[in-house]
């Protein structure tokens, strides 16, 4: 018994050990697990998890870190950005835009600013993961999930803008964080510019815009629905017979509770042979909305008979929500003297746009100051009323559909003041103070009040971008309050110096041509020839025979190329010695022949029919070295429209097609 007791003893201890050592092992892997191992189910779980979250979070942190300042005052010069009421709080956001300095350089931001007109405060809002730099682009704002900003497309350019890129990328700023964020989606709307959205519901609308790819700028009259809830895009197609705004850029779009309302707008008209024809539209359009795309529809509005229309570019509306009233200030009219002269008019005054019923157009004027102790003058008889009652009787437009000729502009409406002279600001106390007159200013109502900031100045050939900043209570309209004066110097004589300048260029440009040949001929070459060369470089290169070779880059040489060669100060040299677009070997040959014969005669003891088979192997060797990029040119020129003989009436010319302003109003 004792000795059954003993080995019963033993083996109840060789088991706890057993136990123990199993168990000091799984607590060895555990630790182990921890430090770096995978996560699997027991004790270490939590920790892993903690460890694994606590990254990710700093990870996203770091690509998502907004930095907030504050900042003196208004954001610097700029036009064609957005300013926007906030959906959550009494702010307005200002987004992106451009600068033309006086050096003719575009400068783009992309920089976010928010304004409390409470405290008259601005701050400025910057992180990693935000939108590139860019103006003419659209924003929206939601108030669902705490205040959302939508952004969709816009455009930069180079400094000296030769070459232009639109954007197409979808992006959501968050009012809570101050955040951005990229929405992703296989389908979407094509690049653009000058185009404009609005919150319907919960859907965003887009309509028109422009692409300039640096030839001819596109108008475009397609729209667009972004489900905010569903986070998709969809096309709203129309039938061959369905009646459709034209194509058009910088309108004004503004939502109602049964669905948009658009006016006005910009576009351009080519005609085969003629240069193109910028037009200043004054058509209104009802957009009848429903959540059933197929359901939805356009109506043109009538035009009320001695109503005032506005007929301007560069005046798109802010929306005055408690009024149901669109607001509009400024803009341009451009009339055409000659073929080489436009002359502008800009405009600083304010029209109002009642969107119940059929809509109504009315003036919008500073009401006057009574005068203290004045006797009251007895009221003429109005005869207005009358006018009124027989404008009541509403007359369809005589505007053609959209498959029709675009109706020509009417440069200055009769019924609406004289603009005010930028120069001649009066000292009178009486006199209250009013903003310039300009086109392109970022408008925005909030609550009951107009803000008014920046846009486009110009006088002669010089453009001024503004930088003064207003508002104005629209439900008093007694006086314009200046918030940060005007600090751009406009140039009076502008206009008279600069055809000063260009008979003094056209001299110097043909003493330089001379030069230039004399100095190509001594010394083979020409410091411009290398400019050119440099956006082809790498063309003839091993790798640019592979089929595989990337596209974009290609395309990006094309659009230097076709930016480079609108270069007006290249010289007589170089312009003899670069292909063009549309040209053949044999036509670039015949029209560069003698100055080919002259560099061969240079490098050559040859003579007679050897000394041209020497130029002409120079030729070929300068043409076969362009044609990669000379045939994506063509492409581009195709694309934008031009067919077989404009491209080569664009390559005699150098490149150059007319174009509208730089800004397509």
């Amino acid at each position: 018994m004792g000795k059954k007791k003993g080995v019963s003893t033993e083996k109840a201890k060789a088991k706890e050990a057993k136990k123990a050592k199993a168990e000091k092992k799984a607590e060895k892997r555990d630790t182990k697990k921890t430090k770096g191992g995978p996560v699997r189910p027991g004790a270490g779980d939590e920790e892993d998890l903690d460890a694994i979250l606590e990254k990710l979070a700093k990870e996203w942190e770091a690509k998502h870190k907004v930095n907030e300042e504050m900042v003196a005052g208004p954001p610097t010069r700029r036009a064609n950005a957005t300013l926007t009421p906030c959906p959550s709080g009494n702010h307005l956001w200002f987004i992106g835009g451009e600068y033309f300095s006086e050096d003719g350089k575009a400068h783009f931001y992309n920089d976010v600013f928010r304004y409390a007109p409470e405290k008259d405060e601005w701050r400025c809002y910057t992180s990693p993961n935000s939108p590139g730099p860019r103006s003419a682009h659209s924003v929206v704002a939601s108030p669902a999930g705490g205040g959302k900003l939508f952004l969709f497309g816009g455009e930069f350019s180079s400094l000296s803008q030769n070459t232009f890129h639109h954007y197409r990328d979808f992006w959501v700023f968050d009012v809570a964080t101050h955040s951005w964020d990229r929405i992703e989606t296989k389908i979407k709307p094509v690049a653009r510019s000058g185009h404009r959205m609005v919150l319907w519901k919960h859907f965003i609308v887009l309509f028109g815009g422009f692409v300039d790819i640096g030839v001819r700028t596109n108008y475009l009259n397609d729209l667009w629905l972004f489900d905010t809830q569903e986070y998709k895009w969809a096309q709203v197609m129309f039938g061959p017979n369905d009646r459709q705004p034209h194509s058009r850029s910088g309108f004004s779009f503004m939502p109602i509770a049964e669905g948009v309302i658009l006016h006005g707008g910009y576009t351009k008209t080519y005609d085969k042979g003629k240069r193109p024809v910028g037009v200043a539209l004054e058509d209104t359009w009802f957009l009848k909305m429903s959540v059933n795309p197929k359901e939805i529809k356009w109506e043109k509005r009538k035009k009320i008979g001695y109503a005032p229309t506005p007929a301007r570019s560069g005046c798109s509306m802010a929306l005055w929500a408690a009024k149901a009233q669109g607001v509009l200030f400024g803009g341009v009219s451009d009339v055409d003297k000659d073929e080489e002269q436009l002359d502008s008019v800009f405009y600083n005054d304010m029209f109002g746009y009642q969107t119940a019923g059929n809509g109504r157009w009315v003036s919008m004027g500073l009401k006057k100051k009574k005068k203290i102790g004045g006797q009251k003058k007895e009221k003429a008889k109005n005869p207005l009323p009358e006018i009124r009652k027989y404008a009541e009787e509403e007359e369809e437009e005589e505007t053609p559909s959209d498959n029709e000729a675009i109706p020509a502009a009417t440069p200055i409406s009769p019924m609406e003041p004289t603009p005010q002279s930028i120069f001649a600001m009066s000292d009178d106390p009486d006199q209250p103070p009013i903003p310039f007159q300009r086109y392109n200013a970022m408008l925005a109502v909030l609550r009951n009040t107009l803000y008014i900031y920046g846009g486009i100045f110009e006088h002669g050939p010089k453009e001024y971008t503004l930088d003064d900043f207003w508002s104005i209570q629209l439900d008093k309209m007694d006086t314009f309050t200046c918030l940060r004066p005007l600090d751009v110097t406009i140039d009076h004589d502008a206009e008279s110096d600069s055809e000063d300048d260009d008979d003094d260029d056209d001299d110097d440009d043909d003493e330089d041509e001379g030069q230039d040949e004399e100095e190509g001929q001594a010394e083979g070459g020409s410091g411009d020839d290398a400019d050119v060369d440099a956006v082809v470089a790498g063309t003839l290169a091993p790798e640019s025979n592979d089929v595989e070779e990337d596209k974009s880059k290609l395309r990006a040489k094309a659009n230097e190329f076709l930016g480079s060669s609108k270069d007006s100060t290249r010289s007589a040299e170089d312009q003899i010695s670069t292909p063009l677009p549309g040209e053949t070997l044999a036509m670039f040959y015949a029209r560069s022949k003698d100055y080919w014969a002259q560099k061969a005669y240079a490098s050559s003891d040859n003579k007679g029919k050897l000394l041209r088979r020497d130029g002409f192997a120079l030729a070929e060797e300068r043409y076969a070295s362009y044609k990669p990029v000379l045939e994506e040119v063509e492409k581009i020129l195709a694309e934008a429209g031009l067919d077989e003989e404009e491209i080569k009436r664009v390559g005699a010319s150098g490149g150059q097609v007319a174009t509208a302003s730089r800004n397509r109003r």
